[in-house]
């Protein structure tokens, strides 16, 4: 499908009567859900580089605590997180998306992810078939998450991630997997300063950014650089109420960390050639002229900001 055919679809989608559930429908038949076995499967790959990263960062996920902004049509990552023997997991989005019938589908084909849940973590793989066979039947028996988990799922949808209702220190790790990009600036921003505060001292941030053009995924005749072709006031045209783009490049979210008072200690971020090269043979509009081509030819970033200790 060509980027703009599905842009003007999902801005009039946006405006419409009904046009969420719409978009949902189409997303069923034509989108990403199509294949959701295969999605799911891409999922589970980025919770368990989420969850290597962690425990790499010392983080033992039989104690921990969690915060994810952004839960989506099913809960992945939250589930995972409970498999793996995590103490706590609050998720929220900013609306409620959840879907009874994908939190159906997700922990059925999680069954086949149980040995990959149990490496990344370090959980005891036995524990980790105990509880996914308890959370198995809940959910199937229509449970919701907070029954199903035992109380370590808590979901909060419509919630504003940069001004939650936890307490100060309440939570050992903020993560978010493929949201940031689709926030505006100003709210990252909101949403750091949030997770500064209930974060507990030492604590961290875990965010896997995806800043690159998204409608490239629908349309091959573009790559992930294409929109960096637009002044912002020409792209707020293709933006629209799902699929809302940024286009914040990888640094920002690094930076901006870092300024709010964070110590990185880790930062994805590559310059990869073929994407040098693309940018070399696009014009890109003038308003990113600032900013270096080792910088503003990345697409992806994963990164730990962590909250200093105190004395």
């Amino acid at each position: 499908m060509h980027w703009r055919i599905k842009g003007v679809i999902q801005k009039l989608l946006g405006h419409a009567p009904g046009g969420a559930a719409l978009h949902f429908h189409l997303q069923r038949r034509f989108g990403g859900l199509r294949d959701f076995r295969r999605e799911l499967s891409v999922k589970v790959d980025d919770w368990a580089i989420m969850a290597r990263h962690l425990r790499n960062a010392g983080v033992d996920f039989s104690r921990m605590r969690g915060f994810e902004i952004g839960t989506g049509w099913y809960p992945t990552f939250p589930f995972a997180c409970h498999l793996a023997g995590a103490r706590k997991i609050t998720t929220c989005d900013l609306n409620p998306h959840l879907r009874d019938d994908l939190t159906r589908a997700c922990v059925e084909a999680l069954g086949h992810f149980l040995p990959v849940i149990a490496e990344a973590s370090g959980a005891e793989p036995g524990a980790v078939v105990q509880r996914y066979q308890a959370l198995r039947a809940r959910i199937l028996d229509g449970a919701g998450l907070a029954t199903a988990s035992g109380g370590v799922i808590d979901y909060h949808a419509p919630a504003d991630a940069s001004r939650t209702t936890l307490r100060d220190g309440e939570v050992d790790v903020v993560f978010s997997n493929s949201v940031l990009e689709h926030v505006p600036g100003d709210v990252v921003q909101a949403m750091y300063r949030e997770a500064l505060r209930i974060l507990a001292p030492g604590g961290i941030m875990f965010h896997s950014v995806n800043c690159g053009d998204h409608y490239a995924y629908v349309d091959r005749g573009i790559h992930q650089l294409h929109y960096l072709k637009y002044s912002d006031r020409q792209w707020r045209f293709w933006d629209n109420a799902f699929l809302y783009q940024n286009r914040l490049r990888a640094h920002f979210f690094v930076d901006s960390a870092a300024q709010r008072g964070f110590e990185i200690e880790l930062n994805t971020a590559t310059a990869r050639p073929e994407r040098l090269e693309q940018l070399a043979g696009m014009s890109v509009h003038r308003q990113f002229a600032h900013v270096p081509p080792e910088q503003l030819c990345i697409t992806s970033v994963d990164f730990i900001a962590r909250k200093p200790a105190m004395a």
